[in-house]
Order: C-alpha cells, then structure tokens, then sequence
C-alpha cells in the first residue's frame, strides 16, 4: 500500500510518501480502506518527535473509509460499509474501561500518536473502533469528526459540566476543536463568545452560532470579555492555546468559574497565582480525549445534522507535507483533511 511515514523526527521534509506493507488482519480486527484522515495539531507533534513513537511510523488519528475484509471473528460488519473509526485504543477490561473512562486506561493509545494511523490506503484496527456512518455524510466529513468532537464533548460536558445559561469563552474559532466547541455550545443552549486571528474566521465563527467575537491578535482578551460580560467573566473556558493566551484566559473567568484545557499549541509554560486560585474558587481541568461512550454520544448529534463538521481544505495524501506546512500556518478555519 502507499503510506505517508517519518523515519526520523524532524520537520515537514521528514514526511515520505512510500510503498509501505499492507497490515496483517488479526482474527480480531478489521481492515479498514481509508478515504479520508483529517489532520490535527497532534500530527504536527508527533512528527516533531514525543516519546514512544516507534520508527518508521505512519501519522493520522482521524480516518474515515470502508470495510475492506473482516477477521475470523467479528460479527456483525460487512466488507463495504462505510464507517469512521474512533481515534483511541484501549485495554478494555481495566476498572477505568469498564467504568467508561477508556481515556485513563493504562494501555491507552491514540491511532497516529503511539499506534499506527490512517495517513495511508489501509490500516487493522479492533472491531470496537469500527462505527458505521450514515450515507448523509461524506468520508471527508467524516474524517473531520472523531477527535475534535469527542475532545470538545469531554471538556465541556465531562469536565466543565456546562448547562444552558452559561457564557463560554472558545479560544481559536479556526480550530477543529474550536469549531466543534461553538457549535456543541450552542446546541446545549449556552452564550458563547470567541476569538480568531482575521476577520474571515470572525464571521464564519458567527455563521456557526458564535454570540460575540473579536480578534484576538488586536483586542486584549480580558478586557473584551469584561465588556462583553458587563465585568463579570465567563462561566467557562475552553483553552487549547497554551502560553500566548494563558493569564488573559484566566482574567476572563467569573467568579467560581472553570478552565477546561487539552493543548498548548503555543507553548506549554503556565504560571497561576494561588491566591487568585484559592481567593476567587476557580476549577481548573486538564482534558484528554474521551471515553468510549461519549464519543457514541457526541456522533448521534453529528449523525443528526444537529453537529456539523467543519472542513477547510483537502490535500491528496502524497502531498502531505504541504498538508503539514498549512496547517501550522494557522491558515485554516476547521479541519484539514488528507486524501489517499
């Protein structure tokens, strides 16, 4: 099969586009032909270099496709259905995945981080992982779901337990995981108010519900969302920024009010004041990824129409590295997605 694999870690000219071995199918596990694999921030980490990446390796978490051919054992799917995958393995048989927190499993992995991703024409994966979609929704659609819905969803539902009322605060409209955060807000009946770095991503941030918004890059954020809010802050924020942003989200926080984070794609320092902890009862709530049984959740929503994914661009696979480079020029507003 052709592939997209790093050999070593480095930039975006490490990215190969290569013959690589078709995967063997466990009687366990189904053979999935990608048509699509959306792109993250997370791939741009990975091929950069993170811990337990074995080389040669093949990037890609979120991927979309059709069933190929179905080990001894699974019943139930059929060569052909049209399916997306979710982006997690897991043990399941751990107290946390019989409890539903597959996302503390101590054998938990992400496909494309350290497992094997779609960035390729086939990839094996467990019969748990395999969820059919609906013909209403296209394979670059699709792509364009797992992550960023499943990772919204747990921040905001999981973690920050947001109720209809509320006003919240989304970093990076552009973002897949900010254009995913605005719309489940909406849905669930909240105020949101975001940021983006042009114009453009402005007003499509306002076509997907977003109340109030404002460059990021020319107004302090603290300072507009006081205004916004009429002094009293957000009830929550939903950070995925890091450095550059960090002590601005915490200013624009009511009191009692929640930080929910799961990046720092600007960087990963942060300082917090404890007696601006303690003194004004802020939670504070790292978030990774989500549990099987919000992932089942949040897609009902997506198969609805009621969510929809956003898609910016799409590259063909073997020109990835232009794929990468676009992406970390924070050009995009949604996903970008590669296709084999």
């Amino acid at each position: 099969m052709k592939a997209v694999r790093i050999h070593e870690f480095g930039g975006p000219e490490v990215l190969q586009y290569e013959d690589a071995p078709d995967p063997e199918l466990r009687k366990d596990h189904v053979l999935i032909r990608v048509r699509a694999c959306a792109l993250n921030h997370l791939d741009l980490w990975v091929r950069k270099g993170l811990p337990n990446v074995k080389l040669p390796h093949i990037l890609g978490s979120d991927i979309a496709g059709e069933i190929a051919e179905c080990g001894e054992y699974i019943t139930g799917l059929n060569p052909g259905t049209r399916v997306l995958l979710s982006p997690m393995l897991f043990c399941g048989h751990c107290e946390m995945c019989n409890t539903g927190r597959q996302n503390f499993c101590p054998q938990f992995a992400v496909l494309g981080n350290n497992a094997e991703g779609g960035n390729c024409e086939l990839i094996a994966v467990p019969r748990v992982s395999v969820i059919p979609i609906p013909d209403s929704l296209s394979f670059t659609d699709a792509a364009a779901v797992p992550l960023v819905f499943l990772t919204a969803w747990h921040m905001l539902v999981g973690n920050a337990k947001l109720r209809a009322g509320q006003t919240v605060l989304v970093m990076g409209a552009g973002s897949g995981v900010g254009t995913a955060a605005i719309q489940i807000c909406k849905m669930l009946g909240a105020t949101v108010i975001t940021t983006a770095g042009d114009d453009n991503k402005l007003a499509k941030a306002r076509e997907l519900g977003a109340d109030y918004t404002f460059d990021h890059y020319k107004q302090k954020i603290s300072d507009e969302v006081k205004k916004i809010t009429n002094r009293r802050g957000v009830d929550i924020v939903f950070e995925h920024v890091g450095t550059a942003t960090w002590a601005e989200c915490i200013k624009s926080l009511k009191y009692g009010g929640t930080l929910v984070t799961c990046g720092a794609t600007t960087g990963y320092d942060a300082s917090l004041d404890l007696r601006v902890l303690f003194a004004r009862q802020l939670s504070f709530f790292g978030s990774y990824m989500g549990g099987q049984g919000e992932i089942d959740e949040v897609l009902k929503h997506v198969f609805s129409g009621r969510l929809k994914p956003v898609v910016d661009k799409t590259f063909p696979l073997s020109e990835t590295r232009a794929a990468h480079e676009y992406l970390a020029n924070r050009e995009q507003f949604g996903k970008v997605v590669l296709i084999p």
